[in-house]
């Protein structure tokens, strides 16, 4: 299994680079790929063009730029699928440090069958805590030539799984792998968070 991060956006509400940021002694992109290096045979981070991203220098990391810059999170899944060498990926933000392990090994488990494993809590969905399968592609593409850009447009065009709020709260009852950090008070709220579970 490929984990793809997606660290090509601008951090407009934050006022700087959220990948970047620390939490302890860690930077949020190292928080996420200490959870994804578990479960993955390589780890893709899509980055916008010219735009170092430091990290880890385990050799299963690689660092590719969006095919298409300053489109939406659906250039980044498009761009870290057509990197990875893997049939599937999972695929998450660089800003969602408390990812479950476990809710990711249970999506991953279940993929098979699907183009797209997706946690949906009541009406929201988590398209950016999911599993896609290199078969949404060539649907990606179609959506990015049409200047489609919402992610929610894709599922209707392939084979999507629903995670229910009950599988979730198995692996992560209070729903912190989707918590993700867009500014100082989420960070606030993460350092804290860490610092009460241990985490550091």
């Amino acid at each position: 299994m490929t984990s793809i991060i997606l660290a090509g956006g601008k951090s407009s509400r934050l006022g700087r680079d959220k990948a970047l940021q620390a939490i302890g002694d860690k930077s949020l992109l190292q928080w996420v790929i200490d959870r994804l290096i578990i479960l993955s045979s390589e780890i893709i981070v899509v980055t916008a063009p010219g735009k170092a991203i430091p990290c880890s220098s385990a050799t299963r990391i690689k660092t590719v730029a969006d095919i298409y810059p300053s489109k939406s999170p659906l250039v980044g899944i498009y761009s870290g699928l057509m990197a990875s060498a893997s049939p599937r990926a999972i695929v998450v933000g660089c800003d969602m440090p408390f990812l479950s392990v476990g809710l990711l090994k249970y999506m991953a488990q279940i993929c098979s069958n699907f183009d797209i494993v997706i946690p949906q809590i009541e009406d929201k969905l988590e398209p950016l805590c999911a599993v896609y399968s290199k078969n949404c592609v060539a649907p990606i593409r179609w959506l990015l030539e049409q200047n489609e850009l919402k992610i929610s447009r894709l599922f209707t065009l392939v084979k999507a799984k629903y995670v229910e709020k009950d599988e979730i709260n198995r692996f992560d009852p209070e729903h912190l792998s989707f918590f993700n950090i867009n500014s100082k008070t989420d960070l606030g709220k993460a350092k804290k968070l860490a610092a009460e579970k241990e985490w550091l």
